[in-house]
């Protein structure tokens, strides 16, 4: 079984945002671009969306919606997560940095030097 951990995710169902506080290192700055695109995607889309990240540091969209759920957007949904995997695409590379890093001890392939200094 894949194990996965959770970043941050929200609910359109509860109106809440969720943060996993072992990412705390985090600067404030990129917390609130998560909770950002967390809520708005939600607000858009609706149902449930967590970012998780695999057991290899692979950052991913998670959504779920309640079967019921019929204003539930499908296609804005995958449109959505297209948009923020290109404009969001140094920022979600970064996280994997981070998370391959200090969480899983990898070491800092060269070049990428930038990038971990960017987010620490």
């Amino acid at each position: 079984m894949e194990e996965h951990v959770v970043l941050c995710g929200a609910s359109s169902y509860e109106q809440k945002y969720y943060f996993n506080r072992q990412f705390s290192a985090l600067p404030e700055s990129i917390r609130q671009e998560l909770k950002i695109m967390c809520v708005l995607y939600t607000e858009d889309v609706g149902g449930v969306l967590t970012m998780e990240f695999d057991e290899k540091g692979n950052l991913e969209f998670r959504v779920s919606a309640d079967d019921h759920d019929y204003l539930f957007d499908e296609i804005g949904s995958a449109l959505k997560i297209k948009q923020y995997q290109l404009e969001k695409r140094e920022l979600l590379e970064s996280l994997e940095l981070f998370y391959r890093v200090f969480f899983l001890g990898e070491t800092v392939p060269s070049g990428a030097d930038e990038d971990a200094s960017a987010i620490s």
